[in-house]
């Protein structure tokens, strides 16, 4: 079998959650990995994931496009992952969403190289949510500077340091209830996030049909009530879940969106929970899913456990319920 190591990808956002997990899978099929982030100083735990000299950290911003075309330079494929759940500063949901993501496709097109670029299903130009819109865009300007792109929009991902899974169980370790806004029915379709990391490898080996958009969703289809009860069971704490209207969180979030912490809460996360977020019939029909790359999607509820028992009580040391 040919080696990959002469093939050098430049990832994008590589430092983040999702980000080490892509810069793994690429090292364990031995590609060279150039990871570009704001902050390289920042990226050194990513070295230990491949082999010595195999990953290397250079500085690039989304919203400078002079830094992009250098950390491609003598790129064979670019991997985007770049992404923010609330806008901070100068980090603004079209500057990095919408506009970076554009400006990362046009400098890979210029360099030649292989482009996949992780979205979300929630990508819709018509979401009550900017963050949905900006990632609509973003996908509109990859295609349209390399239309035979990848691009994958997963559900929401779960997994170790994820800001999904591990939120609400802090919120449950300090708080008597937890709130279900919009009654908790919106739709979810959690993916794991070593699954997605898979999938990104499989598009950087050219496994993927070009110009196609994947979407990515665990193997369960669970309302928000759903999945916080399982992340209560897991945690093995008894807590009040309670209904909170679309409204009445629209105004909490007006406060809570400068909170810190498992706290936080933007106008436009609520504006998110109004719309499910479950892969759609067409993907499903046209094999545009985990599935049809050959991939066999973990459960949050099978994967939880194996991160979540910090949350419990007394930890790892926490006595098994019968």
């Amino acid at each position: 079998m040919p080696s990959n190591i002469d093939t050098l990808v430049t990832v994008f956002g590589g430092s983040g959650f999702l980000g080490r997990h892509v810069v793994r899978a690429l090292a364990k099929r031995d590609y060279r990995i150039r990871v570009a982030v704001r902050r390289p100083e920042l990226a050194g735990h990513l070295q230990p994931l491949g082999k010595v000299g195999q990953i290397h950290a250079v500085q690039a911003n989304l919203r400078y496009p002079a830094s992009i075309a250098a950390a491609l330079h003598g790129s064979h494929a670019a991997v985007n992952l770049v992404g923010i759940l609330a806008e901070s500063g100068a980090q603004k949901f079209d500057a990095v969403q919408g506009a970076g993501a554009g400006a990362v496709a046009r400098a890979a097109h210029a360099a030649g190289a292989r482009m996949v670029h992780v979205s979300a299903i929630g990508a819709d130009e018509n979401s009550p949510a900017r963050y949905g819109r900006s990632k609509a865009a973003g996908e509109r300007a990859v295609l349209g500077a390399v239309p035979s792109a990848t691009i994958l929009r997963p559900s929401v991902v779960f997994g170790p340091e994820d800001q999904f899974s591990n939120r609400f169980a802090a919120l449950a370790r300090i708080s008597p209830m937890l709130p279900l806004i919009g009654g908790g029915l919106t739709k979810l379709q959690p993916v794991y996030v070593g699954d997605v990391a898979t999938a990104v490898a499989d598009a950087v080996d050219g496994k993927t049909v070009p110009g196609a958009i994947y979407e990515l969703g665990g193997p369960e289809v669970l309302t928000m009530r759903e999945i916080m009860e399982i992340i209560l069971r897991v945690i093995e704490r008894k807590r009040v879940l309670m209904s909170l209207p679309f409204g009445l969180a629209n105004l909490q979030a007006l406060a809570l969106q400068f909170a810190p912490g498992a706290l936080k809460l933007t106008p436009d996360q609520v504006a998110l929970l109004r719309s499910d977020n479950v892969v759609s019939d067409a993907a499903r029909a046209a094999g545009l899913t985990l599935q049809g790359l050959g991939i066999t999607p973990d459960s949050l509820e099978a994967i939880a456990p194996q991160y979540l028992w910090r949350f419990r009580a007394a930890g790892q040391f926490q006595k098994k319920s019968a």
